[in-house]
Protein backbone atom coordinates (compact mmCIF):
# COMPACT_ATOMS: atom_id res chain seq x y z
CA UNK A 1 0.00 0.00 0.00
CA UNK A 2 2.86 2.44 1.02
CA UNK A 3 4.94 1.32 -1.83
CA UNK A 4 4.18 4.22 -4.33
CA UNK A 5 6.25 6.60 -1.88
CA UNK A 6 8.98 3.83 -0.80
CA UNK A 7 7.06 4.74 2.80
CA UNK A 8 8.48 2.62 5.17
CA UNK A 9 5.56 1.09 7.26
CA UNK A 10 6.67 3.54 10.46
CA UNK A 11 6.85 6.60 8.33
CA UNK A 12 3.06 5.84 7.51
CA UNK A 13 2.03 5.68 10.54
CA UNK A 14 3.38 8.43 11.66
CA UNK A 15 1.50 10.73 8.69
CA UNK A 16 -1.60 8.46 9.55
CA UNK A 17 -1.38 9.83 13.10
CA UNK A 18 -0.69 13.33 12.01
CA UNK A 19 -4.02 13.15 9.76
CA UNK A 20 -5.76 11.98 12.64
CA UNK A 21 -5.23 14.33 14.76
CA UNK A 22 -5.81 16.80 12.38
CA UNK A 23 -9.52 15.04 11.91
CA UNK A 24 -9.75 15.28 15.56
CA UNK A 25 -9.01 18.77 16.12
CA UNK A 26 -10.74 19.77 13.02
CA UNK A 27 -13.99 18.05 15.19
CA UNK A 28 -13.32 19.27 18.34
CA UNK A 29 -13.14 22.88 17.25
CA UNK A 30 -16.95 22.40 15.26
CA UNK A 31 -18.19 21.36 19.24
CA UNK A 32 -15.87 23.85 20.76
CA UNK A 33 -14.65 26.63 19.25
CA UNK A 34 -10.92 27.52 20.64
CA UNK A 35 -10.54 30.25 22.49
CA UNK A 36 -7.27 32.31 22.74
CA UNK A 37 -5.42 32.42 25.57
CA UNK A 38 -2.18 33.56 26.67
CA UNK A 39 0.22 31.10 28.07
CA UNK A 40 4.34 30.54 29.01
CA UNK A 41 4.82 31.39 25.50
CA UNK A 42 3.71 35.35 25.92
CA UNK A 43 1.52 35.12 22.41
CA UNK A 44 -2.10 34.88 22.05
CA UNK A 45 -2.58 31.12 20.98
CA UNK A 46 -5.67 28.60 20.43
CA UNK A 47 -5.40 25.09 20.94
CA UNK A 48 -4.41 24.78 16.86
CA UNK A 49 -1.69 27.01 17.41
CA UNK A 50 -0.32 25.56 19.96
CA UNK A 51 -0.41 21.88 18.39
CA UNK A 52 1.48 23.44 15.58
CA UNK A 53 4.18 24.85 18.27
CA UNK A 54 4.27 21.67 19.98
CA UNK A 55 4.84 19.36 16.81
CA UNK A 56 7.23 21.96 15.55
CA UNK A 57 9.33 21.98 18.58
CA UNK A 58 9.22 18.34 19.20
CA UNK A 59 11.02 17.60 15.22
CA UNK A 60 13.35 20.27 16.78
CA UNK A 61 14.02 18.20 19.84
CA UNK A 62 14.03 14.94 17.44
CA UNK A 63 16.75 16.31 15.26
CA UNK A 64 18.88 17.76 17.86
CA UNK A 65 18.99 14.78 19.97
CA UNK A 66 19.78 12.71 16.72
CA UNK A 67 22.90 15.53 15.94
CA UNK A 68 24.53 15.55 19.64
CA UNK A 69 23.94 12.06 21.34
CA UNK A 70 23.79 8.51 20.68
CA UNK A 71 21.06 7.65 23.02
CA UNK A 72 18.40 5.42 22.44
CA UNK A 73 15.25 7.60 20.03
CA UNK A 74 12.88 5.65 22.66
CA UNK A 75 14.27 8.22 25.00
CA UNK A 76 13.88 11.10 22.46
CA UNK A 77 11.00 10.41 21.47
CA UNK A 78 9.68 10.59 25.22
CA UNK A 79 11.24 13.70 25.59
CA UNK A 80 9.80 15.38 22.60
CA UNK A 81 6.26 14.32 23.61
CA UNK A 82 6.76 15.68 26.87
CA UNK A 83 7.51 19.11 25.11
CA UNK A 84 4.51 19.09 22.79
CA UNK A 85 2.31 17.90 25.66
CA UNK A 86 3.40 20.52 27.61
CA UNK A 87 3.23 23.42 25.39
CA UNK A 88 -0.18 21.83 24.37
CA UNK A 89 -1.27 22.15 27.94
CA UNK A 90 0.08 25.99 29.55
CA UNK A 91 1.81 27.43 26.35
Amino acid sequence: MLEWMVWTGPTGLVFAGLALLLVVMTVWARVSPPVARRGFLRIETDRGDRLYIGLISAAVVLAGWIAVTDLSMWLALGCALLVAVVIGIWG
